[in-house]
């Protein structure tokens, strides 16, 4: 007899664990499959172990800077081994706390390889052999993986990706980073500020295409200013790979191709769902370009088979994940004859996106050129933090905010940030579309001082001829 549950989740990154707690606090029966470690890439290889690595080379920085602010350190040294096991025990003692969670809501743990074996079934292929589970839901939640170039496998010493980037075995003396994404973006800033010299090649016009053209413009100053190479416009044509290191052939926008050396390369082009092998198709269930279709919670076109995360049209974005995991698993228990819950769909135009990069970005909502596209009348203001005391204070006067209103309703349309601490503050923004906030409401709200977050108020001024600071 085949164990049998209400759900199961196959994947346990921050979309599948999280729908696995939110279900079982709904009172379903659940399982989760996992192949590898529970937590999935986000925690264990991606979010939260990039940023343990980012907060060193943070404070290396500052370290190298002390005396701006009026203290002296001398014989200032990188240990990379000492930074990379702390990162790797930050992702543990997560790990530890999932299995933790896992056992405190009740959930069968199935260690091995998950795939739907036909309506309702899961095979689970592990060290104690094969089972069959069966399930009243299923939902994927089997993320995805780094994107590879033909011309640049990544074989873990010379040619990395994310993966490989996260537990060097030396130092890169000279580093090139292909793709100037979040992933890219932040392991140049780690490398360089852990003193690589670095260049970032992006085929597109500008870095981090994905931002407002502003935030864009003003990194790219940032990063150059602090001694990378960045080259937009540009694409990486071929390398080779000795066992010296690499050769790279680079065209640029000029339509010029030059070669040029480097240690090692990040490749951080994309990434792939992982939604092969996984059984899609004893299900009828097809995928585009290895997307899987869903509606705003989480259904597939198969009833019972839901979808969230990475294998779901995007942004990839772990904490759009976990939101997907919580709808649909409120979803799922509504189908179930629960009265109690009233899920509601995903609206991916309130999703935030963070880049912990030095100066950090974080924007939420249309950029200003996609405001004017969707057909918007705007209203736009500025507020750079040379204005504000407290980033003056902190010696972090790099950066500013950019609000976008609609000119006639006065609709928060779009939030973007660049400096110190964004990331921290973008939520307010979120939380006021979230809110469908008006720039009534956000100039009626009162900002503590001294904080960096008075730059958010004054950009709402701004764009209505109202800053005080500026």
């Amino acid at each position: 007899m085949a164990d049998s549950f209400d759900v199961i989740v196959l994947g346990s990154g921050p979309g599948g664990y999280v729908a696995a707690i939110r279900c079982a606090q709904l009172g379903l029966k659940v399982a989760i499959v996992e192949r590898e470690n529970l937590g999935g890439i986000c925690l264990n290889w991606g979010c939260i172990p990039t940023k343990a690595l980012l907060r060193s080379a943070e404070v290396f920085h500052q370290m190298q800077h002390a005396a701006s602010y009026g203290l002296a350190a001398d014989n200032i040294r990188a240990d990379l081994g000492a930074v990379v096991a702390r990162s790797r025990g930050v992702a543990k003692q997560l790990n530890q706390g999932v299995t933790h969670l896992m056992k405190k809501n009740k959930i069968t743990v199935f260690l091995g390889t998950g795939a739907i074996a036909g309506p309702g079934k899961l095979m689970v292929t592990g060290d104690k052999g094969t089972q069959v589970l069966d399930a009243r839901h299923i939902i994927v939640a089997t993320g995805a993986r780094a994107r590879d170039l033909p011309f640049a496998k990544a074989d873990g010493e010379r040619v990395w990706t994310y993966r490989h980037a996260m537990t060097p075995k030396v130092l890169p003396s000279r580093l090139l980073v292909i793709g100037s994404g979040a992933i890219g973006i932040e392991f140049a800033s780690f490398y360089n500020d852990m003193g690589s010299k670095v260049t970032v090649v992006e085929m597109m016009d500008r870095v981090v295409p994905v931002e407002d053209a502003d935030v864009s413009a003003f990194l790219e100053k940032a990063l150059t200013r602090q001694g990378m190479t960045v080259l937009t416009g540009a694409g990486v044509e071929s390398i080779d790979v000795g066992a010296g290191g690499v050769t790279a052939r680079i065209k640029g926008k000029d339509g010029k191709v030059v070669e040029d050396s480097f240690s090692h390369v990040i490749v951080a082009v994309g990434i792939i769902a992982n939604t092969e092998a996984i059984g899609l198709e004893t299900v009828g269930i097809a995928t585009e370009r290895g997307i899987i279709a869903v509606d705003g919670y989480g259904r597939t076109g198969v009833p019972g088979i839901w979808a969230i995360g990475d294998v779901t049209p995007g942004p990839w974005l772990a904490h759009k994940a976990s939101h997907e995991g919580v709808i649909a698993a409120e979803a799922i228990a509504a189908e179930l004859g629960n009265a109690d819950v009233h899920p509601h769909p995903m609206d991916r135009g309130n999703i935030p996106g963070c880049t912990y990069c030095h100066p950090q970005i974080a924007s939420v909502g249309l950029t200003e050129a996609k405001a004017k596209e969707a057909g918007h009348t705007v209203r736009v203001g500025t507020f750079p933090f040379i204005g504000n005391g407290k980033a003056i204070a902190l010696g972090e006067a790099e950066g500013f905010v950019k609000t976008v209103f609609d000119a006639t309703s006065g609709e928060l349309l779009g939030a973007h940030m660049i400096g110190a601490e964004v990331t921290e503050m973008i939520q307010g923004f979120v939380i006021g579309k979230t809110l469908e906030t008006t720039e009534a409401e956000l100039m009626h709200t009162v900002f503590p001082h001294p904080t960096i977050s008075e730059s958010m108020h004054e950009s709402v001024l701004a764009a209505y001829g109202r800053a005080i600071h500026i």
